[in-house]
């Protein structure tokens, strides 16, 4: 027997030849498929997605909510659904959930836009770089118009240039309406590279993608000039809100965050917030997001003071939030419902969508923030206590 995938080519998402697939795994390795051959939608809706098809991963979804917003896009309460399998962790964002209900909501703001490919053009000197590097400023009108060409969303707002050597780094910076816009970008800048590249003759070659976008990766240059969407999520905390749902007052909430800040520094880490990944793949896997983002997602900064009234400014800016309610996954049915949930499918939606996020990204800072603590009168942690007693399925 062939030890070959099974595959179609005239269609490879019909239900004989995923039949096939699972009879073929079944007979190679001596599993027995029981619940990833077992899915409710059409596998047809899969092209596009995911090769060799066959079955689904079946990931617990929960609720969360309701998450008071306060945003420009996203307004009023929100249930968010949340993909995982770690016990407490839903618990763990409903309560900070709670803290914002409380506390008025919280005030959610996009400061930023710009999907990139970045590719690198390579000459013979260092000068003959510096020289491309301002004829593309220049040229910039004619660069663009190729760009855009090719896409009837997506438009290039500027292309950063740093010579480095003999080669130069560009960013060419989109935006890309609802769609993430990675493949969109993609293939503009290919074609304004080969325009380029017929137009410019001391060009040696060009790396369509050089890793200076540092795609679905924490970097500075992404924490400086964003990928996807920047956005803010910030709220002021009373102190008696503070201390009756968290158990926890102002003063010492923004001591810890100082040592997290230092202890951060410390370690070099890019981040000083405490889990901003862990609602955010949840959410990712839920609405069809492609979850590889939360790479570069995760990037943020936590500023938090207690202000002249007692109360507690909470703030987290993520200048990196990849997210979409059009096309990739987002149109399948699971995630579909999911984003339907929040009032995010389809067209118009992904601000709405972002502001969602972030502020989640809130709720959980703020709840686990708290719960590392140690109480001084009982001598225990919340954050041990709850995972033994929700995360006990060992």
């Amino acid at each position: 027997m062939s030890n070959k995938i099974p595959r179609s080519n005239d269609n490879d998402y019909s239900a004989e030849i995923i039949s096939e697939r699972q009879q073929f795994l079944e007979q190679q390795t001596g599993a027995s498929l029981d619940h990833t051959r077992k899915f409710s939608f059409d596998p047809e809706t899969m092209d596009g997605n995911c090769e060799h098809l066959f079955g689904v991963a079946q990931v617990p979804i929960g609720v969360a909510g309701p998450l008071l917003v306060n945003g420009e896009h996203a307004q009023g309460e929100f249930y968010v659904p949340l993909a995982t399998i770690e016990g407490t962790l839903i618990a763990s964002y409903n309560r900070g959930m709670r803290v914002i209900r409380e506390s008025g909501g919280i005030t959610t703001t996009i400061c930023g836009e710009a999907m990139q490919r970045a590719p690198a053009f390579v000459f013979r000197t260092g000068r003959e770089a510096r020289d491309f590097s301002l004829w593309l400023k220049a040229n910039f009108a004619e660069v663009k118009a190729q760009a855009e060409s090719t896409t009837s969303v997506g438009k290039l707002v500027d292309i950063e240039s740093y010579v480095y050597h003999n080669w130069v780094n560009t960013r060419f910076n989109y935006t890309t309406g609802d769609a993430a816009g990675q493949n969109m970008t993609g293939r503009a800048t290919y074609v304004a590279c080969e325009w380029i590249s017929s137009n410019y003759p001391q060009l040696r070659h060009y790396m369509l993608s050089s890793n200076f976008d540092t795609e679905k990766k924490p970097s500075a240059v992404n924490s400086l000039g964003t990928r996807g969407r920047r956005v803010t999520a910030e709220l002021t905390i009373p102190r008696e809100v503070l201390q009756s749902v968290l158990r926890i007052t102002p003063e010492q909430m923004a001591y810890g965050q100082t040592i997290s800040l230092m202890s951060s520094y410390i370690a070099g880490s890019s981040s000083n917030a405490a889990h901003p990944v862990n609602g955010l793949a949840a959410l990712y896997i839920a609405t069809g997001q492609d979850a590889a983002c939360v790479g570069e997602a995760t990037q943020s900064t936590v500023y938090t003071y207690v202000d002249r009234r007692g109360d507690l400014y909470f703030s987290i800016t993520l200048p990196a939030l990849v997210m979409a309610t059009y096309g990739g996954g987002t149109g399948l049915a699971t995630q579909r419902e999911c984003l339907e949930l929040m009032g995010c499918y389809g067209k118009g939606k992904a601000h709405k969508l972002l502001e969602i996020a972030a502020a989640t990204v809130v709720a959980g800072e703020l709840s686990l923030g708290a719960a590392t603590r140690r109480d001084k009168d009982t001598g225990k942690n919340e954050w041990v206590d709850a995972h033994e007693t929700l995360g006990r399925n060992r």
